[in-house]
Formats: structure tokens, C-alpha cells, sequence
């Protein structure tokens, strides 16, 4: 019986190996017969009229506009730097605006924040880690936010920020 089935099965498989291609060559010398049709030529570039600045009792807009007043004002540099030498934490490889709090824990009188990253992985923090792209250092932990102060680039130094994240789901 298997050996029945093997031969009308090979039987089948034989009828639909037909080298008989007609209908094909014929589509292709139908197509080929066809008269080329033309490529539309580009359009004619368009003629833009120059235009001379004459600046007159006005402003050269190439040039720098420096106000002596202005110069006086410049932000003086605190001396706050980021400590470049220290070790980064991993969390600080991260935008503070991709990373959730999700809960706090306490261990031994010490409280910790959790943090949730962009990849759902959870990180547990306290006060005196750092995390953001910004120098941030934790200041406070408290149930619904963790506090934070950044150092950010202001004139020719840093300048200190607050910032924080709040409780998932807590505005």
C-alpha cells in the first residue's frame, strides 16, 4: 500500500513539471514589442533673483552683537566642578527623564529609593549616589520623590540645579 501511494504521488509530482513555458515567452515578446515609452525631461531650473544687503545705520548681521554692558554682566565662575576622576554610577549613564521611582525600602535605619530604568531593570539607591547625565547627586529620599542637585554648565563654570523624580503614578 505505501509503495502504491508512492508511485501515484510520484506520478502527480511528474504531471506538474511541464517544461512547456509558451505562455511566458510569448508575455515577454508581447512586452518587448511595446514602443519605449519616453522619460519626461527635467524641469527648467528656476532663475533666483540675487538680492545685495545694504545695511545702511542698521546691524551687520555677520557680525557678533557684543553690548560693553552685557560683556560686565558675564557669570563669573563659581569653582563648582564635577568631579572627573571619580568612578561614574550606572545610573548616571542615563537622562534623568528615562528613569521612575518606583518605592523605597528600609534596611537597618538606612533609606533606600528604588529606580526603574528604560530597559525595566531596578536600581536600588541613597543619598549620596549620583544618577542622571548631569552630575546628579541624591540629597534626600523621601516616600513620593527623591531630591537631587545637578551641576550644569553656566558660562565659563557650573552652576548648582535642583531636580527630582517623583512616586510612578504621584505628580
Amino acid at each position: 500500500m505505501r509503495w502504491l501511494a508512492v508511485f501515484v504521488l510520484a506520478g502527480l509530482l511528474a504531471g506538474c513539471a511541464s517544461r512547456d513555458m509558451s505562455d511566458l515567452e510569448e508575455f515577454v515578446r508581447e512586452v518587448k514589442a511595446r514602443p519605449p515609452s519616453g522619460i519626461s525631461p527635467p524641469p527648467e531650473p528656476v532663475e533666483v533673483e540675487t538680492f545685495v544687503y545694504v545695511p545702511g545705520d542698521r546691524r551687520d548681521p555677520f557680525t557678533p552683537d557684543t553690548n560693553p554692558e552685557e560683556e560686565a554682566e558675564t557669570v563669573a565662575d563659581s569653582g563648582i566642578r564635577p568631579d572627573l576622576n571619580r568612578r561614574k554610577e550606572e545610573l548616571e549613564f542615563m537622562p534623568l527623564d528615562s528613569l521612575r521611582m518606583v518605592g523605597t525600602l528600609e534596611q537597618d535605619g538606612k533609606t533606600w529609593a528604588l529606580v526603574k530604568d528604560k530597559d525595566g531593570i531596578i536600581h536600588r539607591v541613597t543619598v549620596g549616589n549620583h544618577m542622571g547625565q548631569n552630575y546628579g547627586r541624591i540629597i534626600d529620599i523621601s516616600e513620593d520623590r527623591i531630591k537631587l542637585v545637578e551641576l550644569v554648565r553656566s558660562g565659563s563654570g557650573y552652576k548648582e540645579r535642583e531636580a527630582e523624580i517623583s512616586l510612578a503614578g504621584v505628580e
